[in-house]
């Protein structure tokens, strides 16, 4: 089983999981905190429009679905924070829009022939090293923003009206979490896709929040989850030869089950 680290494209795998997983870690725990997983999941689908347009002009697939999920995020952010009785048609509105403009450039790009099911479910076995790359400087951003500002984020996530008391400025805080989330969700497109990446993002917090009672501990913990999860998914997909993406998320919820009828019954 070992001789398969020989090879680069599996280096590059296991690389590109370790530092998805950290990321996916950090941004999941704010995730769920903040309870933004469904305006997560918009910002996810989203930012197909943006795989579109980039294979449409030509561009690196991951710019353009980052340039996308950021705009989507801000909108999101915008429409909201002020709307919470209409945030379900809204998302939902965002969430067809830019699904329907990504397939619709798809099918405007000539001689356009490459599998689309790789960015729905994942395919981190055909990671470049400039995907390396992009998930390293991503990490490095997420990990400065969350520690300088860890103490206004984590006011902001546990009590909005307390920050606001505190001269934070909420509407800020609150649109660089989307922000963070739609950059975290790029980056995971390689690894799990568009469709299971919100698994990626909340069940090792949901796992994590059994063991950890502070924000911080819980980004830690979900960042190791994240971290075995993947590792474990990937050497499935392979000895299998079935979907990383799919195998990743199977070992979480069969972890995650196991986990919580372990401890119920204790």
């Amino acid at each position: 089983m070992l001789e398969i680290l020989e090879y680069d494209f599996i280096q590059n795998a296991l690389l590109s999981g370790v530092l998805i997983s950290i990321a996916a870690g950090i941004i999941g725990s704010l995730v769920v905190v903040n309870k933004i997983t469904f305006l997560t999941g918009g910002i996810a689908h989203s930012s197909y429009g943006g795989i579109g347009i980039a294979i449409y002009l030509g561009l690196p697939v991951l710019f353009g679905a980052t340039i996308f999920a950021i705009i989507t995020a801000v909108i999101i952010a915008i429409l909201t924070l002020n709307n919470r009785n209409r945030v379900d048609a809204i998302i939902g509105m965002m969430w067809a829009f830019g699904m329907a403009i990504g397939i619709v450039f798809v099918d405007l790009t000539p001689g356009y022939n490459v599998d689309l099911m790789s960015y729905l479910f994942g395919s981190i076995i055909a990671v470049s090293s400039d995907d390396i790359l992009y998930m390293t400087l991503l990490d490095v951003f997420i990990i400065s923003i969350v520690v300088y500002f860890y103490k206004e984020i984590l006011t902001v996530s546990y009590d909005s009206q307390f920050a606001r008391l505190r001269g934070i400025n909420v509407k800020f805080f609150y649109t660089l979490i989307l922000i963070l989330s739609a950059l975290c969700v790029v980056a995971a497109i390689k690894a799990v896709g568009l469709i299971l990446v919100i698994a990626l993002l909340t069940i090792p917090t949901y796992l994590a929040e059994t063991f950890a009672n502070r924000l911080s501990s819980m980004m830690i913990l979900s960042s190791i989850l994240a971290t075995i999860f993947t590792i474990i998914g990937l050497g499935i997909s392979y000895v299998y030869d079935i979907s990383s993406g799919a195998s990743i998320i199977i070992v979480a919820v069969v972890i995650l089950t196991i986990v919580k009828l372990i401890r119920r019954n204790k």
